[in-house]
């Protein structure tokens, strides 16, 4: 007979509890007929022992043995290999003997020693696998300790360490835990879905394994969305609105945020403008009156406040404070952004209306100079095509660029030759424009019969100085 004694078990499971003195049942059947069997058990660490290591099984018969951990441990003493049980049997005709003749029977090596089994042992149970969670990446073997250890756990368990496993960002410990019978689906008021999680920790692999897996997103509960926007991940984004056809760009969290709001107030500029190409609405309100215009002025996000400036028709809406995006860049120090604002804006006002003090009041807050407006054209190209020949001499005066064109090509000499304001052509030419310069359609901005007829044909600001326009000598007529 190969064998006199016959385990219960292939592997003797120990339910690990930090501070506890962990032990474990397991039975060996005699398998004789007609005679009892004396059994030696030892393990191949000290960490272990037995209250009885030695005993006798009757025939057929069986016998349960307590293995014990020696001492209480703050994690599982894994070790590379697994330690073992080593179960040795020998015949005992008689049937009796004390544990002193026992002793000496396996004390002696020879034939009449069998070494009938080896039973590995095994660290099993959610503080098991809490361990390894978090040192998976120290521990050797992890794939053969995980799925040892996740033979001791329940599925509620597996769910419960399913969400330390995502923060942990290693896949495979989350495939595992999700193959044992883990819900992907569970969720509580404070985390929300498992999906958040994943997002919230950036990890491309892990959302694709839960969505694979067909982990459900709820748009009244779940703010991925905004998860994703806050940690700056345009793919995590990407991957989300493929996944989920009815997911909302545009759902709004505890503040009535939309994940645009979010971006703007960290200066995602990819993440906005992605929102915006999927339907996202630039322009709506959270709970306070702010939109994602507001929040990038006021964080000094100059990138965002120009994409936003493009995308959305919020420059000059008001807060429940009354405040415009402006306001909010100013009174937070934002000098960066408020030409782009409003500062602009006004001083194109300001050369329509031919009104200097408005002008060097823009001027002297920082306005751009050379600022375009929809049509590309600066404060020169409306000062001119006005006649305000101040205002042209202040712009001029603050580094407007004289022959700076609009989007067809006009340069401020065209507007004031069209317009036909003479002296604000002449004192642009004085200032260096290029009188035979053409726009996209071909127009030169002097023709000397648009000008033969008037009689202020000098330079305005030194009358003894002759200009030539396409080559023919101005003089008064």
């Amino acid at each position: 007979m190969d064998k006199l004694v016959k385990p219960d078990v292939k592997e003797v499971e120990l339910n690990f509890k930090r501070g506890h003195k962990c032990s474990t049942t397991f039975r060996l059947t005699n398998l004789m007929h007609t005679m009892s069997v004396a059994v030696s058990l030892t393990t191949t660490s000290p960490l272990f022992s037995f209250p009885q290591p030695f005993s006798i099984i009757p025939p057929l018969s069986s016998s349960s043995y307590t293995l014990l951990l020696s001492q209480p441990f703050d994690q599982p003493p894994l070790v590379t290999p697994h330690d073992i049980i080593n179960v040795r049997t020998s015949v005992l005709p008689t049937g009796k003997a004390h544990q002193d003749d026992l002793r000496r029977l396996f004390s002696r090596p020879g034939p009449h020693v069998f070494r009938d089994a080896t039973i590995p042992i095994s660290f099993v149970g959610p503080q098991v696998i809490e361990f390894l969670i978090s040192n998976h990446a120290q521990v050797p073997e992890l794939n053969s300790y995980l799925h040892r250890a996740i033979s001791g756990c329940s599925g509620s368990q597996l769910t419960a360490l399913l969400k330390p496993a995502i923060d942990s960002g290693n896949a495979y410990l989350i495939s595992t835990l999700i193959d044992a019978g883990a819900d992907v689906n569970d969720r509580d008021s404070d985390a929300g879905s498992m999906l958040s999680l994943a997002v919230r920790a950036g990890n491309v692999e892990i959302m694709k394994i839960l969505i694979a897996s067909g982990c459900e997103i709820d748009n009244t509960a779940d703010k991925i969305l905004h998860d994703a926007a806050s940690v700056n991940r345009v793919d995590l984004i990407e991957i989300l609105c493929k996944s989920f056809e009815d997911i909302d760009v545009n759902s709004v969290n505890s503040d009535g945020r939309t994940p645009i709001h979010i971006a703007a107030a960290l200066g995602h500029v990819e993440v906005l403008s992605f929102c915006v190409s999927v339907g996202g609405n630039a322009d709506l309100f959270d709970f306070n009156g702010w939109t994602p215009l507001h929040f990038a002025a006021a964080e000094g996000h100059f990138e965002a406040v120009k994409r936003l400036l493009d995308c959305s028709n919020s420059k000059y809406v008001v807060n429940r404070e009354g405040k415009t995006a402006f306001a909010l860049a100013a009174d937070n120090g934002h000098s960066h952004l408020l030409s782009l604002l409003r500062l602009d804006d006004l001083l194109q006002r300001a050369a329509r209306l031919d009104d200097v003090h408005d002008l060097k009041s823009c001027l002297a807050e920082g306005a751009f100079v050379n600022g375009r407006d929809q049509n590309g054209w600066t404060p020169l190209h409306r000062a001119a095509f006005k006649g305000g020949i101040d205002c042209v001499k202040v712009l001029l005066n603050h580094g407007a660029h004289v022959d700076i064109v609009d989007d067809a090509g006009y340069t401020p000499l065209h507007c004031a030759v069209e317009a036909g304001h003479v002296q604000v052509a002449l004192l642009l030419i004085s200032h260096g424009a290029n009188a035979n310069a053409k726009s996209r359609k071909g127009v030169v901005p002097f023709n000397f019969d648009h000008f033969k007829s008037h009689p202020a044909l000098v330079h305005p600001l030194n009358h003894e100085k002759e200009i030539s326009l396409n080559g023919k000598p101005l003089v008064p007529c």
